[in-house]
């Protein structure tokens, strides 16, 4: 429910070969590498093939250590963070805040455990707490909640595949889904030490996802908004958003406003312009969407039939040789970009018990 492992489709340098400049060496090189004055860099590994790691930020104040995003709370990745904040001469004790871009378990469960073990704050984005919501009630769920939302993407039989796949799944351990101690609403300031945060709200691939940007320093710590060598999932979020691709898109618009920053990303190396990559962000689902649009010719279509069309992964993959999770992950956000259509004017769709059924319209 909270991955952020999806298929990809994106014309930058390879996130398996990117050397990060503050280390030298492929980001996900274990260490605490110095980004700027005061302020580190720590790779933790995921139990995942598609993303091998998560950057955890740590900033120096004089009264101890502010944490961007936590970690996956495993016991391998709180292991290395321990070890690594000792290389540069802390512990856990030093810990006093965890900022976390968004609830994505690689983001924020590390940060809530150790947070409430700690005694520590723990800020998430207000409008995560309808999914915190619906982890916190899992016994009421019938079934995965995404299978609705499979279904309306004429993605059936990957449904049905996914709710085999959860048959064999363990119950999530509920003591990482714990509520944060402060809720993040609206754009806002925030003190970190002598240095002072941007807080932005940056709705897309989640509904309360943030990036913190110190303009002074002139650093984004951009969590998975704008990743400098893939595009991050849209669309894979509960409750499901009506617009994920235009809120992703719309956000992308807003961190452009701001100045050119050096980017910190949750996933892959520290990048230079925040700009640059804002603009190939937007211009790579323009594309996408003009793709899926040409594929829609005139026929009346599903989300899935769409997926099936494109190219996945910067390998192009047919969509046949994805594994079901990622079909499944195809389907929803080719979904997003056929929504987005339809705000747009391009194209109209119809409920049916097959699926939203979507159609071109005439320029």
């Amino acid at each position: 429910m909270t991955t952020d492992s999806a298929p990809r489709r994106d014309p930058g340098v390879s996130t398996a070969y990117a050397v990060s400049p503050d280390s030298g060496e492929h980001w996900t090189a274990e260490g605490a590498w110095r980004v700027a004055d005061g302020i580190f860099r720590i790779p933790l590994p995921l139990p995942m093939d598609g993303l091998r790691a998560i950057n955890v930020y740590v900033i120096e104040t004089d009264d101890g250590l502010t944490l961007v995003d936590g970690g996956w709370a495993i016991p391998v990745a709180r292991e290395l963070l321990e070890r690594c904040l000792k290389d540069v001469g802390y512990g856990f004790g030093d810990l006093r805040r965890f900022l976390v871009t968004h609830v994505h378990r690689d983001h924020f469960t590390m940060a809530t455990v150790l947070g409430h073990e700690l005694g520590i704050d723990v800020a998430l984005g207000a409008d995560e707490k309808p999914a915190l919501d619906l982890l916190n009630n899992i016994e009421d769920l019938t079934r995965n909640p995404f299978v609705d939302v499979l279904v309306s993407a004429g993605a059936r039989e990957v449904a049905a595949q996914w709710v085999r796949m959860d048959e064999h799944r363990e119950a999530p351990d509920m003591s990482v889904w714990a509520y944060p101690d402060t809720w993040l609403e609206g754009d806002h300031e925030i003190p970190v030490g002598r240095r002072t945060l941007d807080a932005v709200h940056t709705p897309g691939h989640t509904p309360g996802h943030f990036v913190f940007a110190e303009r002074e320093a002139g650093l984004l710590f951009a969590g998975d908004h704008v990743l400098p060598t893939i595009t991050p999932s849209i669309g894979f979020t509960m409750p499901a958003a009506e617009q994920p691709l235009g809120d992703f898109m719309a956000s992308l618009t807003k961190v452009r406003g701001l100045p050119d920053l050096t980017i910190l990303p949750a996933h892959g190396p520290v990048a230079p312009s925040s700009h640059a990559r804002v603009d190939e962000l937007l211009e790579h689902h323009e594309r996408r969407l003009a793709d899926s649009l040409a594929l829609m010719g005139a026929a009346t279509v599903t989300a899935h039939d769409v997926a099936q069309g494109l190219g996945w992964t910067r390998h192009e993959t047919p969509f046949g040789e994805l594994d079901v999770f990622s079909q499944g992950m195809a389907a929803m956000e080719t979904k997003a970009h056929l929504e987005l259509l339809v705000a747009r004017g391009q194209a109209a769709r119809e409920e049916t018990p097959e699926g939203v059924l979507f159609r071109a319209q005439e320029a």
